[in-house]
């Protein structure tokens, strides 16, 4: 698994697709986080950003190979394991970048009422939150299940979306706790949702996993 996710590192970094979806995050942390401001309000939106920017980078993840050099991959090491590198990989780069955000936002925002360990924790756990849920919508929104490019990026926005504002989602679950903490002044970790976002992430790439390895 270690040189399929080096393969696939390798491949994104070299595509410069990752821009993209960093550069759509950075302009909206620049639009909607601002210096100053209560921090854990502004660690709710670093971290609900995270969600469609985490579906889009899985997307890429998941269709940047060639065909031919997809087989390859599957022959050598099998379909299934092959599209779990994928999902892997577009699944760390954000949230790698989710997390130097969550430290920079702790640096800089208003933290009156809340220490920086439980503002970074609870950023921390928010952000991972949306991230998982995110690449569990990126894997249910691309290959193998939808194909075709248009629908699949209509697919990626609406369950994006979706997640951020339904009621059970852990992205939701996570953006309430912050929400509310930023109301009372009190950091409240979300690791139910975190927990929640694990499972989800987990059963959605089980089973793009298995479709890929029986409908490619």
């Amino acid at each position: 698994m270690t040189a399929l996710l080096r393969y696939q590192t390798g491949l994104l970094l070299r595509s410069q697709r990752w821009l993209a979806p960093l550069l759509l995050y950075a302009a909206f942390l620049a639009v909607g986080v601002n210096a100053g401001e209560p921090v854990l309000g502004a660690l709710g939106l670093t971290a609900a950003a995270l969600l469609p920017v985490t579906a889009w980078s899985v997307r890429i993840c998941v269709t940047q190979e060639p065909s031919a050099a997809r087989n390859v991959v599957a022959t050598a090491a099998g379909r299934g394991r092959a599209h779990l590198a994928a999902l892997v990989t577009g699944t760390g780069l954000p949230a790698l970048v989710g997390a130097v955000a969550v430290l920079a936002v702790t640096a800089t925002g208003d933290r009156r009422g809340v220490t920086a360990p439980a503002a970074v924790a609870t950023g921390l756990l928010a952000a991972l939150a949306c991230a998982l849920t995110g690449a569990a919508v990126g894997a249910l929104a691309s290959r193998p299940f939808v194909r075709a490019p248009g629908w699949s990026v209509a697919a990626l926005v609406l369950g994006s979306l979706f997640a951020l504002v339904t009621t059970g989602s852990p992205a939701k679950h996570a953006m309430t706790a912050l929400i509310t903490g930023a109301r009372t002044a009190t950091a409240d970790p979300p690791w139910l949702a975190c927990g929640g976002a694990v499972l989800l992430a987990a059963a959605c790439a089980a089973l793009a996993c298995r479709a890929t390895a029986r409908l490619e």
